[in-house]
């Protein structure tokens, strides 16, 4: 395992449980493995609708609130 590797999966450690299956399905898709899909809430579903149209409007975050998150989240 790489160093790289070995440090992603100790701050994965750290996560709540939900968080660290939703990181280790995208790990096992990744790497090949077939997981069934993950089925939408009708809420999240509305919301991917939403976040298309503001794609297809040209309407994107900016450079200040996408900091904004990444520091929210400490990244």
């Amino acid at each position: 395992m790489t160093e790289l590797l070995e440090r992603a999966i100790a701050r994965v450690r750290a996560l709540p449980d939900a968080m660290q299956d939703d990181a280790a399905r995208m790990l096992l898709r990744y790497a090949g493995e077939e997981e069934s899909f993950y089925q939408l809430t009708p809420e999240e579903e509305a919301d991917l609708i939403e976040s298309d149209a503001e794609v297809a409007r040209g309407e994107f975050a900016t450079e200040e609130e996408v900091r904004a998150v990444w520091t929210k989240y400490g990244l």
